[in-house]
């Protein structure tokens, strides 16, 4: 049966109904966002905009630019993001990660308005649970970053900018159905209760309760999944006090495997059953000393409690993880020209897990395990402003762990502009992070092999070095925005997944060798009025030493070309964007045919947009080239035999999927 009739018919009727209606609506007012990261103000267009006065390389992804896709979550914010790679881990769970500078998105460090998150047990799984409607915009670091947040940054920062209550005032809704028969709502009311206190409320549930089975190899393209979080927040401004608490609760629940279509017995079914509940909460509180010199005290306190019970196929794998983060802070503008920010931090973290897996061999993790780590931290950061023309920060931490003892992490940026439509950057950096074997990568469960862990992981620890050039290019009373970079990483100590052996799966340390290089280049230009390009291309290898063999990292695109392009109408009533890329070949652990990579595709996006006062209706589809991987579960008639592995997955595992949703909008002001 085909996948789109009945949306494509219910779409294809709909465009007349908005043309019909399309003189009754007024243009919308522009909107602006000021992103409150020290002087930075952007004014908000239709694409990712290059934040021009930061020292460090960052682009910020506006609220503009996350309608341009249906963006249910923060995995499918990254469309249009030529930097930002989202990937499936495997063909059972569902699970996504994010890749950046050729590498685990676990090299990443995530923030939610600039307090560490999403690390540690929820990583698998983390990049759904955020709903794309309440976010304000996503700002994408690369390279070394502020050792403000501390040391686990190697190839960047991504930082999530919610819905807050004191910016608006109003109410909000979207309501999403797409071909897969998966729905989505969600609801945002925030509220000024007077002058200084205002509050908000978040709320998003989805359910996909379809069982799709479209390469008929027995195995569902995509679990069932059921998802409900809620948010609560306020905020409190009074003179030089301001205060911001936000509370958040989730549950989700994955049911994957085997179809029931395909085998109907209980017993010997091959069941992926998921289910998570987490809680979290972060307080922060500033006090301005002395407004003239933008001398400020803050304290941070936030917590997330992180419950997972996960049965894949005959393996029973349960984790509890609780974090506590503090951070107390000081900023001061000595004169115009030095900056000085210093702080304490201190982060806990707690994991239980319970392992009940056949096919897992280690001493330390066989049967209940807990796992505590204390980090204590101490950093000092220093900024340098010579006119417009350099600026430098240098930053220095100091950490002890109780696992792994004290360590140093430095790092350093510098910017020059030498001329209006030339800025120069360039940093270097260490990152440090504790690394969690099955809880960072439970996805790698779906496999037949055998699993080897090491007893003793050392804490990861790399180098990494970037430099970057953005052009800003008149022609034709416009900007040509032109943006080429390159970044280098390098392990010294590091979590190595080896599948190069048959049947086996080994987690251990580096022994030798393991770096990336990545180099890219984008262009933006505003051909006519409400017509905007984007092109990309990236370059990269990352390679890793597999047991005395040097060989590239599996599963790594050796290139990425994008090409994405918006159009809004004069009166902005009408919005059509389109997105294609072009992904490079990568190295397979395991030959397909004849070949030990897999073959460069083609993926196609589009969306239409049509607003009105109150409301606006979007229409689109993903992978309109229908590009799928063939078999993408190894072994897939013998889910308990030692070559089924449902890891390798390098494209698509679903084909050409449509998707319409609606978008309200009730204003105050």
């Amino acid at each position: 049966m085909p996948r789109l009739p009945h949306i494509l018919t219910f779409i294809l009727l709909l465009i007349p109904a908005f043309a019909a209606s399309a003189q009754e609506d007024t243009q919308e007012e522009m909107d602006t966002t000021k992103y409150e990261d020290l002087e930075v103000v952007i004014i908000k267009g239709t694409s990712t905009e290059r934040v021009k006065l930061s020292v460090e390389n960052k682009d910020v992804i506006g609220s503009a630019d996350l309608l341009r896709a249906a963006c249910c979550s923060l995995g499918e914010s990254f469309t249009n993001n030529p930097s930002v790679d989202v990937n499936y881990s495997d063909a059972t769970t569902g699970a996504r990660q994010i890749k950046l500078l050729g590498l685990s998105g676990t090299y990443v460090q995530m923030l939610t308005e600039n307090v560490p998150n999403l690390r540690g047990a929820a990583i698998p799984y983390s990049l759904s649970y955020i709903p794309g409607p309440w976010m304000q915009s996503i700002q994408v670091s690369k390279g070394a970053s502020s050792v403000k947040n501390g040391p686990e940054s190697i190839t960047g920062q991504i930082n999530v900018e919610m819905i807050k209550p004191h910016l608006q005032d109003g109410a909000w809704g979207n309501i999403y159905f797409d071909s897969n028969l998966k729905t989505e709502g969600n609801a945002t009311g925030a509220i000024h209760l007077n002058d200084r206190l205002s509050t908000a409320v978040l709320l998003h549930v989805e359910n996909a309760e379809k069982d799709h089975d479209a390469n008929n190899d027995g195995f569902m393209d995509m679990p069932k999944a059921k998802q409900y979080s809620f948010a609560n927040r306020w905020a409190y401004r009074h003179k030089h006090i301001f205060s911001q608490f936000m509370a958040k609760a989730l549950h989700e629940e994955r049911l994957g495997g085997q179809s029931r279509h395909h085998n109907e017995s209980m017993t010997d079914r091959y069941g992926i059953s998921l289910n998570t509940n987490r809680l979290e909460g972060q307080w922060k509180n500033a006090y301005m000393l002395n407004d003239e010199h933008n001398t400020s005290f803050a304290l941070i306190l936030a917590g997330q409690m992180h419950q997972s019970d996960n049965s894949i196929g005959k393996s029973d794998y349960d984790v509890h993880n609780n974090t506590g983060y503090a951070q107390l802070l000081f900023e001061t503008d000595i004169t115009e020209q030095h900056n000085l920010a210093a702080g304490l931090s201190y982060n806990y973290d707690y994991f239980k897990e319970h392992i009940g897996l056949f096919s897992v061999v280690t001493p330390s993790i066989n049967g209940l395990h807990r796992q505590k780590e204390a980090v204590a931290g101490v950093y000092a950061q220093y900024t340098f402003k010579l006119n417009d023309k350099l600026t430098a920060m240098a930053g220095i931490r100091e950490d002890y762990s109780n696992q792994f003892d004290a360590f140093f992490t430095p790092r350093i940026h510098l910017k020059y502009t030498p001329c209006d439509w030339l800025s120069v950057r360039a940093s270097s950096g260490k990152g440090y992070r504790t690394a969690h074997a099955l809880a960072e990568n439970t996805p790698l469960l779906a496999t037949g092999r055998t699993i080897l862990i090491d007893e003793k992981l050392d804490q990861e620890e790399a180098w990494n070095h970037g430099v970057s050039l953005a052009f800003n290019i008149p022609i034709n009373d416009k900007d040509l925005h032109l943006n080429a970079e390159y970044y280098y990483t390098d392990f010294i100590h590091q979590l190595i997944i080896d599948r190069e052996k048959d049947g086996v799966l080994h987690m251990g340390n580096l022994n030798g060798d393991s770096y990336s290089h990545t180099a890219q280049i984008d262009a933006t230009y505003p051909f006519f009025e409400g017509f905007e390009l984007t092109a990309a291309y990236r370059w990269q290898t990352a390679k890793t030493d597999y047991n005395g063999d040097l060989k590239e990292r599996p599963l790594t695109a050796k290139y990425k070309g994008l090409l994405t392009a918006t159009y809004k109408t004069p009166m902005e009533i009408w919005q059509f964007d389109v997105t294609g890329q072009l992904i490079g070949p990568s190295r397979l652990y395991v030959a397909v045919g004849n070949s030990n990579h897999s073959k460069p595709y083609a993926l196609l996006n589009a969306q239409i947009t049509r607003e009105f006062r109150l409301f606006s209706i979007y229409i689109g589809g993903e992978n309109l080239t229908n590009y799928k991987q063939k078999d993408p579960i190894l072994g897939a008639n013998d889910p308990l035999g030692t070559i089924f592995d449902a890891t390798q997955i390098w494209a698509p595992t679903d084909g050409i999927m449509g998707y319409v949703g609606i978008r309200f909008k009730f204003n105050k002001y």
